[in-house]
């Protein structure tokens, strides 16, 4: 039998229970916790500037980043569960638009345009119309695969006129050299691999056709107050990017643990357009892509600028940066 005096503390410790459980409130209360998930070091650039200089806390939020080999292991990362916010492609983001997956794209970080076809000589491709009946690598369904099929159809051709191998980024200047492939398309963190691996074979054919964006997307998980709270970081390292380039490149090449080369950052991060922005360019370019994804990948949803606009959540930019926010 429970006692009188017994019996009160465990009705006062079940009524005060969900106050001492709440999550503290006001002044003192804890910074939003947020998990993000990264790929392509120079695209997110100011997500690994944020990081290094501890600009998280500095703007109220608690950051844990995971970095990804691919755009779309980040994305499925954050599609997952296991992570809130994505730094993903633009490519990979309209092929879960299409499938219908739950995400919100609240922002774009950077453009990117210096793309290379990677080959060899003694293949002799001296132009994209030589691709017709050639073994091109590529990693599928990530962004390098759009810039193929534009580098294709500038030359009227499409994916359904090369024998396309699937491999992993990687993998692609490993390939060329073993003379499994004839041409890749690969991140353009894989050139100088590429140009070692093949020595005096190395040729390229520069292609500039295609803007990758490099964009950041919220699950169904991620709440306003964390994502406004990871805009404002983000917009903080946006700023300090440009104004001390030299001191967000050693950031970037910090964070990458090794992954990147010195030189490559030196070269390759100014070829990047940083801007925290949602314009009318971006819905354009992502039902162009979803109409070639329909069509190449037979996925299914709509291409509709109208319904691909729906996927866009501009609330927590504007609440950041009104300015920066200009979609119709």
């Amino acid at each position: 039998m429970i006692r009188p005096r017994a019996l009160a503390v465990v009705l006062l410790a079940a009524l005060f229970a969900p106050l001492a459980c709440a999550a503290p409130s006001g002044p003192g209360a804890a910074r939003p916790a947020v998990t993000l998930a990264a790929s392509d070091h120079l695209g997110g650039a100011p997500l690994y500037v944020a990081q290094e200089r501890g600009l998280w806390s500095a703007e109220g939020v608690s950051a844990a980043v995971t970095t990804h080999p691919t755009g779309r292991d980040a994305l499925n990362a954050v599609l997952g569960g296991q992570a809130q916010l994505g730094v993903v492609g633009d490519l990979p983001a309209v092929t879960a638009v299409l499938g219908g997956r739950e995400l919100r794209i609240v922002a774009e970080l950077s453009r990117f345009s210096d793309w290379r076809l990677l080959t060899r000589t003694d293949r002799q491709i001296p132009d994209f119309g030589s691709l017709k009946g050639r073994r091109v690598g590529v990693p599928q369904g990530t962004n390098v695969e759009y810039a193929l099929a534009r580098m294709l159809a500038s030359a009227h051709l499409t994916a359904a006129d090369v024998r396309v191998v699937n491999l992993a980024p990687n993998q692609v200047p490993s390939a060329l050299a073993r003379g499994d492939i004839d041409a890749g398309v690969t991140f353009p963190g894989f050139y100088g691999a590429a140009r070692t691996a093949l020595g005096s074979s190395y040729a390229e054919l520069p292609f500039t056709g295609y803007t990758a964006r490099t964009l950041l997307v919220a699950g169904d998980s991620a709440r306003e107050e964390g994502v406004t709270a990871v805009l404002r970081a983000l917009l903080r390292a946006q700023r300090e990017l440009a104004s001390d380039p030299a001191g967000a490149r050693s950031a970037v090449l910090a964070q990458s643990k090794g992954v990147l080369q010195a030189d490559y950052v030196e070269d390759f991060q100014p070829r990047y357009a940083y801007g925290l922005t949602l314009t009318p360019e971006l819905p354009a370019q992502l039902e162009e892509e979803a109409a070639w994804a329909k069509a190449a990948q037979k996925l299914p949803g709509s291409a509709d600028r109208a319904a691909l606009l729906r996927y866009l959540d501009a609330g927590p930019l504007t609440a950041v940066d009104p300015s920066a926010v200009t979609l119709p």
